[in-house]
C-alpha cells in the first residue's frame, strides 16, 4: 500500500523516519519540498492523478500545521492521502516543550483514521489500518510518532493478546456493488421512464468513460459536468453540453432546469442551486461513498460502489430511446438536439468572445491587453493528445474551464471542493514526477501562484519540464469580482505592486542549476 512517491520537509521531530526513507529510496522516492503546505497537494493530487494512496510527511508542531490546507483538499474531494507527523519526545507531551502540539486533536476533523504510536510494536498496525481507512474511505489518514519512538527498535515485545502479523498489507478491492438486482432494475425503470434525461457526471467517473456514452447514447442524454469530471467525457463530443455552475455554460444550465429525470454519477456538486428543484426530476446517483448519496438531491434510488461496475450493469437494462416511435414512446430525441444546437451556439460565442478586439482585457504582455480567454485558448491548441493541465482557484478557473478543452486521453484537476488558491503549481510537480513522459501544465493566477511560487524552485531541482503559464493582472482578479458583483461595494486590499515574475523564476532556473 506505500506511495512510491512521499512529498514532505523533514525536521528535527521526523528525522527518524527520514532515516528510514533514506535506507529504502531504492523502493519510495522522498521529494522535497520548500513549503510542507506543498508536500500535502503534491499528495492529493498523486492520488487524484493515479487512483493510488498519496503520502506526505512533516515534523512536529508548525510543519504538521502547514500540512493541513493541502489535506483538507484531499478530504472534501475524496482523495486517499496519508499523513506522517512527527511528535516532541513522549515524556515531554503536554508539558510546553518546544513544538508541543496536540496533533491528534489538529488533525482529528481532517481524518478519517488517527492515531499515535506510542511503541515500535505499534507501528505496523497503525500504518495498516491508516492505509485502508484511507483507500477504503477516500479520505485522509494521518498518525504521528513522537522522537524517541521513531529512534527505538522492534523487540517483539508484545501484549499477551497481541498477535505478530495481524494485519494486512494487501490491497483490497473496495468495489461495491448493489445487493440485490432490484435496485438496478428500480434505477433503470426510472430511466426509461424518462423523456428529459440528463447525466451529471463528477470525478467518481473519471474510469467509466465509456460507459458514461453508452449510457447517453442509449438514452439520448446530454452530459452535464462538474469541473473536476471534465476529463470523464472530451469537451467536443456531441452529447457534452459543458460544465455546470458559475463558471459552467448556459446550456447545461438550461438542461438542468428542463430535466425531468437526472442521473447521477460520481458527483457531490456542491451547489444546490444549480441542481432540478426538488421533486421537478426524479433521480438516481452512483456513488463509492453511502453518506453522499441524497446529500444534494432527494433522488429515488441510490446506487453504492464503482461507477464504471454500476454503470456496465445497468446498460442491458436500458431500452434504447433512439428506436422508432412505435417501437418506444420515449424516442422523441428533441431534446439533445436541442441542448447540442445550444451547445455550438455557445462555443460560438466564446469564440467570439476571446477573439474580439477591445480594451477590456487585463493580462499584459509587452504593454499590451491580451484577453485571458485567448491565453487560454491558445493554450488548449498547444496540448497533447495526453496532457496533463492542473489548475489554480481564481479567475484562471473561469477561463480553463471554458476555454481549455480536454481531449480524450487527458487528465484534468483542480482543488474542487476546497476551491484553495495555490493548488496548481504543486499538482503539476506531482504529476510531472508520475508521468515523466507526459506533457504536465499548471495554469494559474498570479495571486494563487504567488503562495506556493519557492515550489518553481523544486520543479528545477528535480529536473521537471512543468509548463507554468501564469495570468499576471497584480490583482486577486475573483475577489475583486465578488466584491463588485456579489456585493455592489468598490473593490478594496486585492491589488498587488508589480513583480517581474518572469526575471525572477528566470533568476531561479540560473541559480538552482549553477
Amino acid at each position: 500500500m506505500e506511495s512510491r512517491y512521499h512529498f514532505g520537509l523533514p525536521g528535527d521531530g521526523i528525522n527518524g523516519f527520514m532515516e528510514a526513507l533514506r535506507t529504502r529510496k531504492d523502493k519510495i522516492k522522498f521529494v522535497l519540498v520548500r513549503h510542507e503546505e506543498s508536500a500535502a497537494f503534491m499528495a492529493s493530487a498523486y492520488a487524484k492523478y493515479t487512483g493510488k494512496l498519496g503520502a506526505c510527511l512533516a515534523t512536529s508542531g508548525p510543519g504538521a500545521i502547514h500540512l493541513l490546507n493541502g489535506l483538507y483538499d484531499a478530504k472534501l474531494d475524496g482523495t486517499p492521502v496519508v499523513a506522517i507527523t512527527g511528535r516532541t519526545y513522549s515524556d515531554l507531551m503536554g508539558s510546553g516543550y518546544q513544538q508541543d502540539v496536540d496533533q491528534l486533536q489538529l488533525f482529528s476533523d481532517v481524518s478519517v483514521y488517527n492515531n499515535i504510536i506510542n511503541k515500535p510494536e505499534q507501528a505496523e498496525m497503525v500504518v495498516d489500518m491508516a492505509c485502508r481507512a484511507a483507500l477504503s474511505q477516500r479520505g485522509v489518514s494521518h498518525f504521528t510518532m513522537p522522537i524517541d519512538v521513531q529512534e527505538k527498535i522492534l523487540e517483539g515485545k508484545y501484549s499477551k493478546h497481541k498477535v505478530p502479523g495481524h494485519t494486512s498489507d494487501k490491497l483490497i478491492n473496495f468495489d461495491i456493488m448493489p445487493s440485490s438486482q432490484k435496485t438496478l432494475k428500480d434505477a433503470a425503470e426510472i430511466l426509461n421512464a424518462g423523456k428529459k434525461i440528463v447525466i451529471f457526471i463528477g470525478q467518481g467517473a473519471l474510469n467509466a468513460r465509456n460507459e458514461v456514452l453508452a449510457i447517453a447514447e442509449k438514452l439520448n442524454a446530454p452530459i452535464v459536468k462538474s469541473l473536476l469530471g471534465k476529463a470523464v467525457v472530451e469537451d467536443d463530443n456531441p452529447y457534452n453540453i459543458g460544465i455546470l455552475g458559475i463558471l459552467g455554460t448556459e446550456p447545461a444550465t438550461d438542461a438542468m432546469n428542463e430535466a425531468d429525470t437526472l442521473l447521477m454519477v460520481g458527483t457531490s456538486f456542491p451547489y444546490i442551486d444549480y441542481l432540478p428543484k426538488p421533486g421537478q426530476a426524479r433521480g438516481i446517483q452512483i456513488d463509492i461513498k453511502p453518506e453522499k448519496i441524497g446529500l444534494r438531491y432527494p433522488v429515488e434510488v441510490g446506487l453504492l460502489g464503482d461507477s464504471r461496475i454500476i454503470l456496465s450493469a445497468l446498460i442491458p437494462l436500458l431500452d434504447s430511446h433512439n428506436k422508432g416511435q412505435k417501437e418506444n414512446k420515449n424516442s422523441n430525441n428533441s431534446f439533445l438536439l436541442d441542448k447540442q444546437q445550444a451547445m455550438k451556439e455557445w462555443t460560438s460565442k466564446l469564440e467570439t468572445f476571446r477573439n474580439r478586439s477591445n480594451n477590456s482585457g487585463e493580462i499584459t504582455y509587452n504593454n499590451k491587453l491580451i484577453k485571458p480567454q485567448t491565453i487560454a485558448a491558445a493554450v488548449s491548441e498547444e496540448l497533447e493528445d495526453n496532457a496533463i493541465i492542473s489548475i489554480d482557484s481564481g479567475t484562471s478557473t473561469f477561463w480553463a474551464a471554458r476555454h481549455i478543452n480536454v481531449r480524450n486521453g487527458m487528465k484534468f484537476s483542480v482543488s474542487g471542493t476546497l476551491a484553495s488558491m495555490a493548488c496548481g503549481l504543486p499538482y503539476a510537480i506531482a504529476a510531472q514526477m508520475i508521468y515523466p513522459e507526459r506533457q504536465c501544465v499548471a495554469f494559474v493566477g498570479d495571486g494563487g501562484f504567488m503562495m506556493l511560487m519557492a515550489e518553481f524552485a523544486t520543479a528545477v531541482q528535480y529536473n521537471l519540464p512543468i509548463k507554468v503559464i501564469i495570468l499576471k493582472n497584480n490583482t486577486l482578479g475573483m475577489i475583486r469580482w465578488e466584491q463588485m458583483g456579489y456585493l455592489g461595494n468598490p473593490e478594496y486590499g486585492v491589488e498587488f505592486t508589480p513583480i517581474d515574475l518572469a526575471g525572477l523564476l528566470k533568476i531561479v532556473v540560473e541559480t538552482v542549476i549553477l
